[in-house]
Parts: C-alpha cells; sequence; structure tokens
C-alpha cells in the first residue's frame, strides 16, 4: 500500500545527477528488494524518500550463496546474498514494468564479473525508463584471480569507462572502503566518465560459532553494515568530497544511517543524499523520523535548505607541534 504525503517540507527538497528528489534520503541496493517489496509496505509514502536503488542484477540469473546469508553482529550486520538475481532482462522486462516512475526516481544496481558483463547489463538498463545506474565495483574479476574491481583504481576506472559507453543515463560509482586510497579511486572513476558515487559499500568482515568451531556465514565472509561502521563511512565521505568539490560530483553518503543526526553528519562531510539500507530493517518507516528531524535542524541552526549542508563541516585547526625538551 502506497500512500503519498501532501505538504512534505520544501527545504528536504534537493537534486542528484540532475534528478529532482523529494527528500535527500536515498533507499539502499539489497535493503529493499527491486522497490515494489518495499513500497507495499503499509505506510510507506514516496514523499518521503528521494530515490530507490534495486537490487543488485547481473547479466545472467544467480541463487546466491549458501546459507546463513545474514548474521547480527554487535552494532551492525554481515550479509553474502551473493547477488541472487533474476538477471538483467528479466528485471527490465517484467519488473519495472510494475513500478510507477511518476512516484519515485529508480536507480538500477550493476554487477558483473568481467569487465564485459558490466558493459552489457548497463546497455540493457539504459534502454529501460529507469532514472540511473548505480556501479558497484566490489564484485571479483574472474579474469584477475577474483581480485575485486573496486579495490584497484586502473579496474574500477575501466569498468566505468566500458558503462560509460553503454549508456546516456547518469552513471553513479559505489566505492569499496576495502582499499588503500579511495580518493584516488575516486579521481579515476571521475575521469572515466562518473556523474556521482556513492559512499560506501560494506566492510569485509567474519563471524564464528566458537561452540561448534566454524564460521557462521555459508560464504564465510560478508559485507559488514550498519552503525558499527559510520565512522568509517563519514571519513571517506570526506575524502572523496576533496576530489569531487571542485567538479560539483555529488555523493551519496551511506554506512549506518539510523538517525537525523546520523543523516546531518554525512552531509556535513559532504554527501548530496544519504542512503538508508540495514536501519529499515529495525526499523521500515524510519524515513519519515529522519525527514522530520533534519527539518528540525534546519529550523533551528537557520538553514533554508539541505543543499546548504553539504560540506559544511569545519575542520579542528591541526593540533601545535609537541614541544621537546632539552636534555
Amino acid at each position: 500500500m502506497m500512500t503519498t504525503t501532501q505538504g512534505t517540507d520544501a527545504r528536504l527538497a534537493t537534486t542528484f545527477c540532475g534528478m529532482p528528489f523529494n527528500s535527500p534520503l536515498v533507499l539502499l541496493s539489497g535493503c529493499v528488494g527491486f522497490g515494489e517489496e518495499y513500497t507495499r509496505v503499509e505506510g510507506f509514502s514516496n514523499e518521503d524518500v528521494g530515490a530507490i536503488c534495486l537490487k543488485g542484477t547481473t547479466l545472467a540469473p544467480r541463487l546466491g550463496n549458501p546459507a546463513h546469508r545474514v548474521y547480527e553482529t554487535p552494532a551492525g550486520m554481515l550479509n553474502a546474498i551473493g547477488l541472487q538475481n533474476p538477471g538483467a532482462r528479466y528485471v527490465v522486462d517484467e519488473i519495472l514494468t510494475r513500478l510507477d516512475f511518476k512516484e519515485t526516481r529508480f536507480i538500477a544496481n550493476v554487477s558483473g564479473s568481467t569487465v564485459e558483463e558490466y558493459e552489457e547489463v548497463t546497455r540493457i538498463f539504459d534502454d529501460s525508463p529507469i532514472d540511473a545506474i548505480e556501479i558497484n565495483i566490489s564484485c571479483p574479476n574472474v579474469k584477475e584471480g577474483g581480485v575485486a574491481f573496486g579495490n584497484s583504481p586502473d579496474m574500477s576506472a575501466r569498468v566505468v569507462a566500458a558503462c560509460r559507453r553503454a549508456t546516456r543515463k547518469p552513471i553513479i560509482t559505489k566505492l569499496s572502503p576495502n582499499q588503500t586510497d579511495i580518493a584516488e579511486n575516486a579521481r579515476r572513476c571521475l575521469e572515466a566518465g562518473s556523474d556521482g558515487f556513492a559512499v560506501i559499500n560494506t566492510l569485509m568482515g567474519m563471524a564464528i560459532d566458537s561452540e561448534r568451531r566454524r564460521t557462521v556465514i555459508g560464504n564465510n565472509q560478508g559485507g559488514l553494515s550498519g552503525p558499527a561502521i559510520k565512522p568509517i563511512a563519514l571519513l571517506k565521505v570526506w575524502q572523496v568530497y576533496q576530489v569531487c568539490k571542485p567538479h560539483g560530483i555529488p555523493i551519496i553518503g551511506q554506512g549506518g544511517v539510523v538517525s537525523a543526526t546520523d543523516v546531518i553528519e554525512f552531509m556535513l562531510a559532504g554527501a548530496s543524499a544519504v542512503g538508508v539500507g540495514t536501519g529499515l530493517f529495525y526499523e521500515p518507516l524510519a524515513c519519515r523520523a529522519l525527514n522530520d528531524g533534519v527539518a528540525d535542524y534546519l529550523t533551528r541552526h537557520g538553514f533554508a535548505s539541505v543543499r546548504e549542508l553539504v560540506g559544511a563541516l569545519q575542520l579542528n585547526s591541526p593540533p601545535a607541534p609537541v614541544a621537546t625538551v632539552p636534555g
């Protein structure tokens, strides 16, 4: 059941890669299926979110990883779903036809095991009503022994360049924190044609059952999300923002958002929009409260729009050097 809220605070409206958003909030890939599952939740309003990212999609259908796929950890969650999906052609021909593109923006999430697969899936979505394409470059490159595309600036740029050739739609590159220099990766992806970034993807982690002396996740390791990763995500957003700011390239900041304060912090660090993912498992209708909290902050601090928050972080002065004592 979808409802429409009239009179949503106009100060929350923004744009991302040219797309109008009712709110800076974006529902993240993998947390709301292909959109239609979540928008049927009673009480959901399309006015509460700016966009919905669809589940990760590959060229051919995938069954995903063996169980267990999800495990709750202190202040977070491990997941190793394994990109279970029905394939790009089915998504475009069957699922997208059931979505109402007048109600909100829908962003496809493209995954692949080769550069050629990324390019082909992007081309399929290019010939669809999808509003933008998010590239998940955290997938393993089968031609390079399983090294994740996102861990190498060279491979990341190759994927972005290939996808750029395949579409005229906005490309949002989802950056992995599991790399040495995320700012350099962002710079290379920007040069290759990325229109925006999503920062960050999950951190790799493991859960162990000590009684059984076995790993809990069927895939042995999984992606850690939730409040536990927020401090890392804030730093990575700020680092990528330094690359993006001169070029006006927007960022979706994400990682552990469960409160309006979290949303505001990500925007201050440089995010133009803020993703909500694992928090939806705790509170499926959290977005309305998040929006209300952000609106209250704007009122209390005299801001006319959420756009004024982007990159407004003030850094402390560098610490004074430690004095040395002779002798």
